[in-house]
């Protein structure tokens, strides 16, 4: 951005022959560069290529939490008709940024060409009690994306996200068997268990959208071989098949799939991937236990059945 500046200011001066005020200089270079301010903190200016505007989401990912959503992202950035934005807006789930309004959420997408689909994801949508009317307001057609692992493992993978999040901060932290159990039983009003249950948060999207809307990514598949899972998503996007084998290779290192595209090999943040603390047996069976019935009610939502314990 500096150097478009830079090259900017030559340009400009030299044009006009004589120098400009800094201020006025400012604005001039805006002007002429394509620069566009914005409130939120979030944004990144970015010059607006010939042709593109920022458009309002027509697919978004909706979550869930841990469940694979940023690997899902990134494969699908691959596609040279999707643009993706580059944060998490929490538009639809956070009051705060819900009243800003739909001007400012669109200013936080990418610029994109007319046969581009722009797509936002925010994992919270999918636990939100307010995020399916709203979005279901601002397009009912909508076609939304939402990414599931075995409810069992995402429980211990929100655990282990917080687990490092509190240690990176030098706060306290609880073994995962001290929080999942309370009393000798399962703690069932544990967040990361309410997140898994599957079955009571579609319930709230099914009022509001067909289950045509929404396509159902199995993460547990995605990571293990990520081709065939984003091949079904093209199709359900209506999308030219462009996504192909060669563009993921496995990291032994990392111990999952990476990115290849447009000549650069790019990985997930060292974040993703952490390693899983070691779960007592008999904690595992309880949690197996308690989400068997709910699985089973999704299965029968989503006429799909997953390979979930």
């Amino acid at each position: 951005m500096a150097f478009l500046l830079v090259s900017a200011y030559l340009l400009l001066t030299h044009a006009q022959g004589a120098p400009v005020e800094n201020g006025a200089l400012l604005e001039t270079l805006k002007s002429q560069v394509g620069l566009f301010s914005n409130k939120s903190e979030h944004y990144s200016a970015q010059v607006r290529p010939p042709g593109t505007s920022r458009q309002i989401p027509q697919t978004i990912i909706i979550g869930v939490r841990k469940g694979g959503t940023r690997a899902l992202l990134e494969m699908l950035d691959i596609h040279p008709n999707i643009v993706v934005a580059a944060t998490e807006v929490h538009f639809f789930d956070w009051d705060e940024n819900y009243v800003k309004g739909i001007d400012w959420y669109r200013s936080l997408m990418p610029f994109s060409y007319g046969n581009q689909i722009t797509i936002e994801k925010t994992p919270g949508y999918f636990t939100s009690p307010q995020a399916p009317e709203r979005i279901h307001d601002m397009n009912s057609s909508i076609k939304l994306l939402l990414i599931l692992r075995d409810p069992t493992e995402r429980v211990i993978s929100d655990y282990t996200q917080v687990y490092y999040n509190r240690v990176e901060s030098h706060k306290p932290v609880q073994l995962f068997e001290d929080i999942v159990i309370k009393n000798g039983a399962l703690n069932t009003k544990y967040k990361a268990i309410q997140r898994s249950l599957y079955d009571v948060h579609m319930e709230k999207w099914l009022k509001h959208f067909s289950l045509d809307q929404i396509h159902i990514v199995d993460g547990n598949t995605l990571i293990k071989d990520p081709l065939p899972e984003l091949q079904k998503v093209e199709r359900f996007l209506n999308l030219p098949s462009r996504i192909v084998s060669s563009n993921f290779y496995f990291n032994q290192t990392k111990g999952f799939y990476c990115i290849r595209s447009d000549g650069r090999e790019r990985c997930l943040h060292e974040s993703k991937g952490r390693p899983h603390p070691l779960v007592n047996n008999t904690v595992l069976e309880q949690l197996y236990s308690y989400f068997r019935e709910h699985n089973a009610k999704f299965y029968r939502m989503v006429n799909h059945s997953f390979d979930w314990h």
